[in-house]
């Protein structure tokens, strides 16, 4: 009688911490009307057309199950997308993972792992993740390429050490007094944690301690000529396998029975920097993750959608959404080019779109 009582009691326990995606995704069976959603994720397109939304994929999944999927060829649910700047995101989970095994604290200076910060001592490993280094940069891409740091840096005279190339940048404010967007400071962590790694630990360090604990077969991370993984942008995900990065954290860094990441580095991530002024209509800068969470004086960034809301976030529209309080987890994979597409706005259609809880 004993063991049929607990039996019941893990199925249920189980069934309101919702699915896991062993080996694959299952799907809901509730039935929702996308129509909303679809009109604005997916408008007519040309293969020609370089404006307006462009989305090549978008997967929403509510307690560890498939909602809704949908992709645009050449993208299916197969294909490994560029996630550009969501890469960070992932980066900051890694970092994570090896926090938790003692590898660093986030006071710890940045030379401790990487020798060339040695000309910025007082910059921290917080101070990074933060993207509050002090170091000169120039994040613009299309708009001032000639004046770019991000440009050099991937593109010119700094692709082959990216790191290198930001550690060598002039400093213009203390370190974590200025929140200033940059690749490079991201960059700088890719080569930091290959410093408190043996030197042929690295180049599996991703897959060891992140991607295979999650079941993630599709990943590719570049690296510079230096060996260092472009940890500001090369990182390519399926939308299914992003999402499993996804429910680790609305999880609160838990996957099955095992803690991959810390709950206080998770609650680090979706902290605001303080520093930070809040611009309208863009998330707040958290531990190297985007908040919904409003700054001093201003409102939610994204009003229709939940305070405890936070992304990963990338050029041309990538992003990985996690809604905690509504259990969901969102990708959406696009190649957008003039700034059209509001967050905001699908988040909206989203939730409208979703049975109240208890219907």
């Amino acid at each position: 009688m004993k063991a049929c009582l607990l039996a019941l009691a893990l199925a249920v326990s189980s069934a309101r911490a919702g699915s896991w995606p062993i080996p694959d995704w299952q799907v809901d069976p509730v039935s929702v009307d996308w129509q909303a959603v679809d009109s604005y994720a997916f408008p007519e397109r040309s293969a020609s057309q370089r404006n307006g939304i462009r989305s090549d994929a978008l997967l929403i999944i509510r307690d560890g199950r498939i909602l809704h999927e949908r992709y645009v060829a050449p993208t299916t649910a197969s294909t490994a997308h560029l996630t550009w700047s969501v890469s960070k995101s992932v980066l900051a989970t890694v970092l994570g993972v090896a926090q938790g095994e003692g590898r660093f604290q986030l006071h710890d200076p940045v030379a401790r792992f990487y020798p060339p910060m040695q000309a910025h001592p007082d910059v921290r490993l917080a101070d990074l993740l933060h993207w509050a280094s002090g170091l000169a940069w120039q994040e613009d891409y299309e708009y001032a390429p000639v004046k770019s740091s991000v440009v050099a840096m991937l593109y010119t005279r700094g692709r082959n050490d990216m790191a290198g190339y930001t550690a060598a940048q002039r400093a213009t404010q203390k370190p974590g007094q200025q929140f200033l967007y940059s690749s490079g400071d991201s960059n700088i962590l890719a080569a930091a944690l290959r410093g408190m790694l043996a030197a042929d630990a690295y180049a599996e360090y991703p897959w060891q301690a992140l991607f295979t604990p999650l079941g993630i077969d599709s990943a590719v991370w570049e690296r510079d000529a230096s060996g260092t993984f472009v940890g500001s942008s090369y990182l390519y995900l399926k939308a299914r396998d992003l999402a499993r990065i996804g429910l680790l954290m609305q999880r609160e860094g838990r996957w099955r029975e095992r803690q991959v990441l810390p709950a206080s580095w998770v609650s680090f991530n979706r902290t605001p920097f303080s520093q930070a002024r809040p611009t309208p209509g863009q998330a707040n800068p958290g531990g190297h993750w985007w908040l919904n969470l409003p700054l001093a004086g201003s409102g939610l960034p994204w009003p229709d959608a939940p305070a405890d809301t936070y992304a990963a976030l990338g050029h041309w529209g990538q992003a990985l959404y996690i809604l905690p309080r509504h259990r969901l987890v969102i990708v959406r994979y696009g190649d957008d080019r003039d700034g059209s597409y509001s967050h905001n706005e699908l988040l909206k259609r989203v939730l409208a779109a979703l049975p109240k809880e208890g219907a």
